[in-house]
């Protein structure tokens, strides 16, 4: 090596050495092994995920990561989704409550957030969205409050983690435990489960995801899921459709008959869950996201959680304003009720066309 090529490597900055580089399959291993190790990192970062929705829905994946002396040093996870609704858009991560581009430093987050803006512009997009857990707001970025999430830890003694929830939720389960109800866990549940699912979406007036969802979910993650079904008699009331992410789990998915809240069936359903995953060895129970004066939010709100504002964030490209397709703008509301009065086997029909619109 010469002395001016010496000099050179020397005086190579951070960012001289970065590469961004498109997730080719044999890659997958690489980037899911940073996932794991990285604590910024979701369930949802998984390259499982994007196979998911690739094969569910068939938005086009555009997966970029940071490389630096051959060593993955950030991930950026992103969808183009485009439909008459939306236009083109790019999210990451679509169906997902956690997203955003991962980083160990500053340099790589910021090579990733100048290529995934520049994707979206050349594409002509209407605007690029990430959903961040928790960060700063960036430049010319605008920030979408309209999701909370909320946790609590767990230890493995029930008793422990009983007595940490309100007087009022423990009422409601020990009036669910008093009327017979029972829990069971298993796959085999999968169908029931749909129908529990359904009615729900079809109760609030959204459009049902489709059947293969769920069931693609568990073939990509066998040993990361878990179904639970509560049974009133021989009768499914209620179930919950789990992911597990290190020491964490998150029930995700959830559907339920009409009389559930009645017989406080939702109640019993995650106090179960909540005792099952504590004796299992899970250290977090991850309620999920919901949106802000939403039934799902005020129910969450009376488990004495933590709850964490999302720091969902939008750069506009094309748009002027940023979009809002939350059930609780005004401007979906006769959508919502139209909805509401269809027969339930035509939302069942129509809803997995429909739900594509909204990734």
């Amino acid at each position: 090596m010469t002395e001016t090529n010496a000099q050179c490597a020397v005086l190579a900055t951070p960012e001289e050495l970065l590469q961004v580089k498109p997730l080719e399959a044999a890659e997958e291993k690489r980037w899911d092994r940073f996932v794991l190790e990285h604590p910024r990192a979701s369930f949802f970062h998984l390259t499982g995920w994007k196979r998911i929705i690739e094969k569910t829905f068939g938005h086009k994946a555009q997966y970029f990561y940071c490389e630096r002396d051959g060593k993955i040093t950030g991930i950026a996870p992103i969808f183009e989704c485009s439909n008459w609704l939306i236009g083109r858009c790019f999210i990451s991560i679509p169906l997902a409550a956690y997203g955003g581009i991962v980083a160990d430093d500053r340099e790589s987050e910021k090579a990733l957030l100048e290529h995934s803006k520049s994707l979206a512009r050349s594409a002509s997009a209407e605007y690029f969205e990430l959903r961040v857990r928790n960060g700063e707001l960036f430049d010319r970025f605008h920030a979408n409050q309209l999701y909370v999430t909320f946790h609590c830890p767990l230890v493995p003694d029930s008793a422990t983690n009983l007595k940490r929830l309100p007087k009022d939720t423990r009422y409601m389960i020990r009036k669910a435990e008093k009327g017979g109800l029972r829990a069971q866990r298993g796959m085999d549940q999968l169908d029931a489960f749909y129908e529990l699912f359904a009615q729900s979406m079809h109760r609030l007036g959204t459009p049902v995801f489709p059947s293969a969802l769920f069931g693609n979910i568990v073939d990509e993650f066998p040993d990361h899921t878990q179904l639970m079904l509560v049974y009133d008699g021989n009768r499914p009331v209620t179930g919950v459709l789990s992911f597990f992410f290190r020491d964490t789990i998150l029930p995700y998915y959830a559907g339920a008959t009409p009389d559930a809240t009645r017989l406080a069936a939702n109640n019993f359903m995650y106090w179960e869950l909540i005792k099952w995953a504590g004796e299992a060895g899970f250290r977090t129970f991850d309620f999920g996201r919901s949106k802000k004066g939403t039934g799902a939010f005020a129910f969450k709100s009376q488990w004495n959680m933590t709850a964490e504002q999302l720091d969902y964030q939008i750069f506009l490209v094309k748009r002027k304003t940023v979009p809002n397709f939350s059930p609780v703008n005004p401007k979906f509301e006769m959508a919502i009720r139209l909805w509401q009065n269809l027969p339930f086997s035509v939302t069942k029909w129509l809803g997995p066309s429909a739900v594509r619109l909204f990734p």
